[in-house]
């Protein structure tokens, strides 16, 4: 969203971009609250708003809500240094970037499905190779070691993660387009005048139920 004329991006836009910033950096403190898996693993709600961002304005503002947010979070609760960044930037952008470029081609329901699966593939192939390269320098481990971890702990904990995330992205896009509206930040043609689907909700609803219990289960925790 631009001026007109000037190519100047609009001061709704910005303000738009630092409110989605500042709910994904609360959804971040709120997935602290989460049990980890193999003790270093961490679920993390702040792709939900990141995604929806880059459905909203294009995988260009996911990028930067990606980067921003996480160099907060590396500079206030984090404990992880750059390498946690680069993880945190790397896991975002492939997931959310992915899904807002495939969406903005195909904006509809279906689109919206593909790209979310789309994103949680593309993110969990992502992080089995940057866990391969970076993870043994982080737990100071040799490779082998993180190599044996990869299909039993990294392949299910990252679509565990992924689907947890598009689900509540599904069930999440229109309360806050709606809410983003209301104050102003979005025109109406970006979040569409589109009837609440309660099917899809239902389906939305079991999926995230479901993948719940499965980070239940890879957290040990039932």
């Amino acid at each position: 969203m631009k001026n007109p004329g000037t190519g100047r991006v609009s001061a709704k836009t910005v303000a738009t971009i630092g409110m989605l910033c500042a709910i994904a950096f609360v959804a971040k403190l709120i997935s602290n609250v989460f049990p980890t898996v193999a003790g270093f693993l961490s679920f993390d709600l702040k792709d939900v708003v990141i995604v929806i961002g880059g459905f909203m304005m294009g995988p260009m503002t996911a990028a930067i809500i990606s980067i921003v947010v996480s160099v907060i979070e590396m500079l206030t609760v984090s404990s992880t240094g750059v390498i946690g960044l680069l993880m945190n930037v790397l896991a975002s952008c492939a997931f959310a970037c992915v899904a807002a470029i495939i969406y903005h081609r195909d904006h509809s329901m279906k689109g919206a499905v593909i790209a979310l699966i789309a994103g949680v593939l593309c993110m969990t192939a992502v992080m089995l190779l940057w866990n391969w390269l970076i993870t043994p320098l982080y737990m100071h481990v040799d490779r082998a070691v993180v190599v044996s971890m990869l299909i039993p702990t990294f392949l299910p904990f990252n679509l565990v993660k992924g689907g947890i995330n598009a689900t509540l992205a599904m069930l999440l896009y229109k309360p806050i387009v709606t809410a983003l509206r209301k104050a102003h930040l979005v025109e109406e043609s970006a979040g569409g005048k589109r009837t609440t689907k309660w099917g899809v909700v239902g389906v939305s609803a079991v999926l995230l139920a479901t993948f719940v219990l499965l980070a239940l289960v890879l957290a040990h925790v039932i």
